[in-house]
């Protein structure tokens, strides 16, 4: 999971790092709200882990920002200062998904993000059909109407995450970091070709056009859109 983390202590964002990335996320770290908000509005998360009090704004301030301005609903684990019923109130009013008491522990924190992800995105199962499309994980096999799709490795963990992730808009850096596993400014230069040409190869395997029930298009300065165009396409069996 791409997890961005909101803070201007530089030991609390240390400990927060050095306690998520051994869990396999990939951590970004902000000191001021506004550089946060920024890359938000064009870069995609998975969770947004942000202190209370911060130079430019609060955590409350933030959790309003970015439920009333992000078209999707990510995630918010909002610290506080005190287990006070007035901080549990007015952070789970403006938008927050959990709190957590600061000083952080680390046990506490791997738990609540464990149960955060876990309520937002849901174990998937081994089996994952969308209409015609019926996944299998485990097998890297994808059988569209009962016939299996010949498809690479990357092309099949790109079409996978764009079903798991329909309707939600994914950021070229986030599809490269999920599918190629690359981090670095330069390698996500050097693959951002290859990236157009597995979503034009999965769009003309897959069939995925507005007439048959999807629409795969790219969102100018952001990435890509994955979305079903009709009523019953997009339903999880």
């Amino acid at each position: 999971m791409r997890i961005a983390i909101l803070d201007n202590d530089d030991d609390e964002l240390a400990l927060i790092e050095s306690t998520l990335r051994p869990l396999g996320h990939d951590c970004r770290t902000f000191i001021r709200g506004s550089a946060l908000q920024r890359e938000l509005l064009r870069e995609t998360f998975d969770l947004v882990v942000l202190d209370w009090h911060l130079p430019d704004t609060t955590g409350p301030e933030f959790a309003r920002w970015a439920r009333m301005t992000l078209k999707e609903r990510v995630p918010i684990l909002l610290m506080t200062q005190g287990h006070e019923e007035e901080y549990i109130v007015e952070g789970l009013a403006a938008g927050a998904d959990d709190l957590i008491v600061s000083p952080i522990r680390a046990g506490e924190l791997a738990a609540r993000v464990r149960a955060l992800i876990r309520r937002a995105y849901t174990e998937e199962p081994d089996k994952q059909t969308w209409g015609r499309y019926n996944f299998l994980p485990a097998r890297q096999l994808l059988e569209m109407d009962g016939a299996p799709v010949v498809l690479t490795q990357k092309q099949f963990n790109l079409a996978l995450l764009l079903f798991r992730n329909m309707g939600r808009v994914l950021s070229r850096r986030y599809l490269l970091e999920s599918v190629w596993g690359v981090s670095s400014s330069t390698d996500t230069e050097q693959v951002s070709r290859s990236l157009d040409t597995h979503v034009s190869r999965v769009r003309t395997a897959l069939r995925l056009r507005p007439e048959t029930g999807y629409r795969l298009a790219a969102i100018y300065g952001q990435g890509y859109c994955f979305e079903a165009v009709s009523a019953d396409a997009g339903s999880l069996a």
